[in-house]
């Protein structure tokens, strides 16, 4: 396999850095190294933010309209390019290539949504507030951003926070995984091809030596991130200490609950794809199942049983699998210790997929697809996040225990339930201490003109991503309160009801 070399894209075109530290990206499937990424140094940085923050001054003064014409252009580009960046995508994260264009595709709509900027940064307007006294608001840009995206969802996560930065008028920098950096950096491409003035999208390749400079650089604004909770808790509190607006996004452990009344077969189809779906490396991933009642518990668990052992693992662009490779061998080593955990805490372990081998692939980084029953709740196999193909059944003898247990998790993100009945699914979505609420839906991903963030240790800041809080994330608001003097309208001889200046009070505040 040719190796071959992904360059950083500062300004508007691909560049080497002045670093000499690399780092291997690997195809998961064969376990080869297939590229070399450069590691950015503060100097790297350095020319990214300037380079981002020459072109911001011109990109922020075009009109909201025509911002949203280059959107639309990237929209029209991406069309063509669409199945070369799943391959990409797959080749180097190990999704499947349909798993990948649902990636590329989730990322896209929020690039649509972004499209309506000229309505989204519209003001509030005040006539009259006092005599002679108009108020308004607007949003303005906060110049430089910054996005630092894992490795799980190589398009979606750029563009979600790419598209709402650069349509408010910030310009980008962006910070991908060094594990599958290829498809942000034919993005950021395609956004130049569509009109974006060079500059305002930079992708900076780099690990934490980048990700620290980015944090303490005076000219950065704004810092988003996605990834584990240890990390998105630095991430914040580092930004926020020099000054930055932060909101990041760490880990999960999404619950699915199980009523009786719950059509099992439509569980077993949402749970078996939410778990094991993209290998579980998804944080809405369902990795917690609570059946309510042992007998509900004991047919749902023969019923997952079965299906689970038919799931197919094998090569990411091989279209009759089910689910792809990991992305590192330190990941399946990391899932089998989970599963070795849980097992010496007293779970059943239902199927085992550790030590799988694919013929063909020997070297690729497969895990199978794993079920564990009767889990302890004190078990860390259930309280940290596995980011794996693994399915964790936790039964509960009531509905208020099943309601309990997302409610006093660490994590906070997504949680999902199975019933019938109306009145179970509206107090759950009322009382579930949790960001996002499925109701007979397995991964309650908002759709990109709402809002997405989790709770607790899921989230930390106060705006989400994409939707609304994106637009008021990505600007800062100015408020005017202004009044004219109505002299000139007399003196064209013009007849006048306005108040005369030496009259005019501003109201008291009360």
């Amino acid at each position: 396999m040719t190796v071959r070399d992904i360059p950083h894209f500062i300004p508007g075109k691909p560049t080497a850095g002045s670093s000499t530290r690399t780092a291997d990206v690997h195809h998961p499937s064969s376990g080869e190294v297939q590229a070399r990424v450069p590691l950015a140094n503060s100097t790297d940085v350095d020319e990214a933010v300037r380079s981002a923050a020459t072109a911001q001054a011109e990109w922020s003064a075009w009109n909201p309209q025509r911002r949203a014409r280059v959107l639309a252009r990237f929209l029209e580009l991406v069309e063509p390019e669409r199945e070369n960046l799943a391959k990409l995508l797959s080749a180097e994260h190990g999704k499947t290539i349909a798993d990948a264009h649902g990636d590329l595709q989730r990322g896209l709509e929020v690039v649509e949504f972004a499209c309506g900027i000229p309505h989204l940064l519209k003001g509030e307007h005040t006539t009259d507030a006092g005599a002679g006294i108009d108020v308004y608001s607007m949003r303005q840009p906060l110049g430089v951003v910054a996005g630092i995206t894992p490795f799980n969802f190589p398009a979606m996560i750029p563009l979600w926070k790419a598209a709402p930065a650069i349509a408010c008028g910030n310009s980008f920098i962006l910070k991908p995984s060094e594990r599958d950096p290829s498809v942000p950096v034919r993005l950021a491409e395609l956004f130049l091809e569509a009109g974006l003035p060079p500059g305002v999208f930079n992708v900076v390749h780099g690990d934490k030596e980048a990700v620290d400079a980015l944090l303490h650089h005076e000219q950065i604004a704004a810092v988003g991130f996605v990834g584990s909770t240890p990390i998105a808790r630095y991430i914040y509190s580092t930004a926020t200490a020099n000054g930055k607006r932060a909101h990041c996004f760490g880990g999960a452990k999404n619950h699915a609950i199980v009523m009786p009344d719950a059509d099992l077969d439509q569980v077993v189809d949402a749970v078996v794809g939410a778990g094991y779906g993209s290998a579980g490396e998804r944080c809405m991933a369902i990795s917690v199942v609570v059946p309510v009642g042992e007998a509900t518990a004991d047919a749902l668990v023969a019923r997952l049983a079965e299906r689970v052992k038919s799931l197919s693992v094998g090569p990411s662009d091989d279209p009759s699998v089910d689910f792809g490779p990991l992305v590192s061998a330190d990941a399946v080593a990391r899932v089998d210790d989970y599963i070795d955990i849980a097992a010496n805490d007293g779970a059943d372990i239902v199927i085992d997929g550790r030590g799988l081998v694919v013929e063909g692939h020997e070297n690729g980084f497969f895990t199978g697809p794993t079920l564990l029953d009767r889990v302890p709740t004190t078990s860390r196999s259930y309280t940290e996040e596995i980011f794996g193909p693994v399915l964790s059944v936790v039964r509960a003898e009531t509905y208020e225990d099943a309601l309990r247990l997302p409610s006093e998790h660490e994590f906070g993100n997504g949680v999902a339930i199975f019933t019938r009945d109306g009145g179970a699914a509206r107090d759950f979505a009322a009382r579930v201490q949790v960001g996002m609420v499925g109701i007979n839906v397995p991964i309650p991903v908002p759709v990109a003109y709402h809002t997405f963030g989790g709770w607790k240790a899921s989230m930390f800041g106060d705006l989400n991503q994409h939707g609304p809080d994106a637009v008021r994330f990505y600007t800062r608001t100015k408020t005017v309160t202004e009044r004219w003097p109505s002299g000139g309208i007399r003196q064209a001889g013009a007849e006048s009801t306005a108040p005369a200046t030496d009259h005019f009070s501003i109201p008291t505040m009360r």
